[in-house]
């Protein structure tokens, strides 16, 4: 079971074991979709294998110049409703079971610029490592992702990278899905593609976050 793409939101059952072939596209920005959803698991008694928590959608630019709605909107999507899709799914699974969520490489540290997009995917990071903490005794594993710039429609809404040298770290999504699923397999509770975006974290780990915010701003071109 997964809940869309990155700059779509919507629903999409990819199987809950009796029936892996029902298709359930949802707006995940609307509140009633998800009694649809729990109703439908519940008639179905469903046996979901795998819930990927893929919905979302960023901002780029300065808090002061994006409109209220789109950053909350962000918040609702990126948070709230990853937050409910994986409450109404826990009675659902079952030892083996896995949880993928994606995050981001913008959850490593603040983000001047891309402020509320990089918070949000913080709160995706830290709530999917307590998951895994909480859910190991039962076997289910939570990986989160955490990818630097993808080639996919995200910068359509998302507005065009800052900068040429941060387009040059883009990766190809399947690229990016195969590590996932690799580290998923594995039992891996993050799964980062690619050496740029490991150094990345490493760093975050290491420099004080002054420099981090400084750094960031500076690649986002946000101090303008």
């Amino acid at each position: 079971m997964g809940s869309g793409k990155t700059d779509r939101p919507s629903e999409k059952s990819a199987g809950t074991g009796k029936d892996p072939g029902q298709d359930l596209r949802r707006d995940m920005q609307r509140n009633y979709i998800f009694e649809i959803i729990q109703k439908e698991l519940e008639y179905r008694q469903a046996d979901v294998r795998m819930l990927v928590n893929a919905a979302g959608y960023g901002k780029i630019g300065r808090v002061a110049s994006i409109d209220l709605n789109e950053q909350c909107g962000m918040v609702d999507l990126n948070c709230t409703a990853l937050t409910k899709m994986t409450g109404i799914c826990l009675p659902y699974l079952s030892k083996g079971s896995r949880i993928i969520n994606l995050a981001s490489a913008a959850a490593f540290c603040a983000q001047p610029g891309f402020c509320v997009y990089a918070a949000s995917k913080a709160y995706v990071l830290r709530f999917s490592q307590g998951l895994a903490a909480e859910l190991k005794k039962q076997g289910i594993l939570v990986t989160a992702v955490c990818p630097g710039p993808v080639h996919t429609e995200f910068f359509d809404r998302a507005g065009m990278l800052a900068v040429s040298k941060k387009e040059a770290f883009c990766a190809e999504p399947e690229a990016v899905v195969t590590q996932a699923l690799t580290d998923s397999v594995h039992g891996r509770n993050i799964s980062v593609y690619g050496a740029a975006m490991k150094g990345s974290r490493i760093l975050s780990k290491i420099l004080p976050d002054c420099l981090l915010v400084w750094g960031m701003m500076k690649i986002n071109h946000a101090d303008i």
